[in-house]
């Protein structure tokens, strides 16, 4: 009678020697990999420099200050397109309601998980207190925008919103 019999091998130091290796082989390639996607997909920071940024911290606030004592009324309206525009309308009013006049608008749209999709908006005054603006390679979601108005070279008006385009 001929018994099959199955001889079990031994674990030798070689064997654990190159599963170790793989092991470790496989955990840092793994790191490696998730590394360089996350470095690669990083937006960057919102401020290159903290400590700029606290020193223009007050100028900011008083900025906000002679802003809202002036009571500018600027009503913003934007429209998504389905060709991926974007197209916005300012209509800006002073403290009596009279249209504000050749002022310099600026707008833009920044995403809020990553700035290299931000988006300029060149506004150009249309009539009297009107101004109208387009951004091309708008992508759907939300954004924040951004609208500045400036002077005589100062800015006059700051307003920052979150905003959903469909």
């Amino acid at each position: 009678m001929a018994a099959s019999s199955s001889v079990a091998r031994p674990i030798t130091g070689r064997f654990v020697l190159i599963t170790t290796i793989a092991f470790f082989a496989v955990v840092i390639s793994v790191n490696i990999v998730m590394m360089r996607l996350a470095i690669t997909t990083l937006p960057g920071t919102e401020v290159d420099s903290a400590y700029s940024a606290s020193l223009a911290y007050q100028r900011e606030i008083d900025a906000a200050r002679q802003q809202n004592e002036r009571d500018w009324q600027v009503q913003a309206h934007i429209d998504r397109r389905p060709d991926g525009s974007a197209a916005i309308a300012l209509e800006a009013r002073d403290h009596a309601g009279a249209p504000l006049t050749a002022l310099n608008f600026l707008a833009r749209l920044e995403r809020p998980i990553d700035r290299r999709a931000d988006r300029a908006i060149e506004i150009s005054e249309t009539g009297p207190g009107s101004y109208r603006g387009r951004a091309e390679g708008v992508a759907a979601g939300q954004w924040d925008l951004v609208i500045e108005g400036d002077a005589d070279g100062r800015r006059m008006f700051l307003s920052k919103n979150r905003i959903l385009l469909n």
